[in-house]
């Protein structure tokens, strides 16, 4: 059996645990102005229960200004459920940092909530990835996910 080669331990070594949250009701404008006052790219959107129901990113709130000549309706208004994307790709807490950068490899997002037992516990950035492997050892060859055994990619 070969050795298992290190992943950069758990996703939640990296991850950022005090999320900035909008809910689904929240005014669009008064989003924007949190994401840009609290310079983040995005954020995960919760019900009253806690529960993830929907990310807005920085490419959701631009349809604030496409979307009315679009709809034919009132520019700026609206609420965050009427731009986010209700269907959200997460992590869970056991993935490691290379199951992460695998995950944003294979997709265009820039952040992945992370969840443990159907809860949202974080939120794993593009930025965060990096900063794993900055503080690590890059690795000398090639190397897959544990979670890819299998189906590695030729």
């Amino acid at each position: 059996m070969s050795e298992r080669i290190p992943d950069y331990g758990p996703v939640t070594d990296y991850m950022t645990k005090t999320l900035i949250t909008f809910k689904p009701e929240t005014d669009i404008m008064e989003a924007i102005l949190t994401i840009v006052e609290k310079q983040i790219s995005g954020a995960p959107v919760v019900n009253d229960a806690g529960d993830l129901v929907g990310i807005i990113s920085e490419k959701d709130c631009l349809r604030v200004l496409v979307g009315p000549d679009y709809h034919e309706t009132p520019s700026y208004s609206g609420t965050v459920k009427d731009f986010m994307s209700a269907k959200v790709k997460t992590l869970t807490s056991d993935q490691s940092v290379l199951d992460a950068a695998y995950a944003f490899m294979n997709s265009n997002f820039r952040r992945f909530p992370v969840m443990e037992k159907g809860k949202l516990v974080g939120q794993v950035s593009r930025r965060d990835i990096l900063r794993a492997v900055n503080e690590n050892d890059p690795p000398k060859e090639r190397r897959v996910p544990s979670s890819w055994e299998g189906r590695e990619p030729a």
